[in-house]
């Protein structure tokens, strides 16, 4: 027996160059110099690299952060409720756990993370799908 399955094949793109080159780009474009990068393809500017001890994917962070589109487009922010936002670490996305690791208490940064590392192929409200992310971070605590 033949089994078809035209139209069902899934989307094997590798995005890691896509969003690599997306990056470089915003980079180049807004006139800023990468601190460093991980070898998962994280691009991070240490604005304030804060206190010497740093919460690990166990700990629990209360951090001020926005949360943008390579376009500007503000998806999200903590700075509206005039409150840090609080969560266990492992709870959210993997950018953010290897992330936010990079600052201490009262560090500030800026975080590109590639699309695999964000939401990938799923799009949220106001994030398509494969969408790199940028994040502006202040750690504020962590336990």
């Amino acid at each position: 027996m033949l089994v078809l399955a035209a139209g069902c094949k899934k989307d094997e793109t590798d995005y890691a160059p896509i969003d690599k080159k997306i990056i470089e780009d915003y980079l180049a474009a807004k006139g800023l110099t990468a601190t460093g990068s991980t070898a998962s393809g994280i691009y991070y500017i240490i604005v304030k690299a804060g206190g010497l001890n740093h919460p690990n994917i166990n700990s629990d962070v209360s951090v001020n952060y926005k949360g943008y589109l390579t376009n500007d487009t503000v998806f999200d922010e903590s700075y509206s409720s005039g409150t840090p936002s609080s969560f266990a670490l492992s709870a959210v996305i993997k950018g953010w756990q290897e992330g936010i690791p990079l600052f201490g208490v009262g560090g500030k940064g800026k975080l590109l993370i590639p699309s695999d590392l964000g939401y990938g192929a799923v799009a949220k409200t106001n994030i398509p799908a494969h969408s790199v992310l940028i994040f502006d971070i202040e750690l504020v605590d962590y336990w």
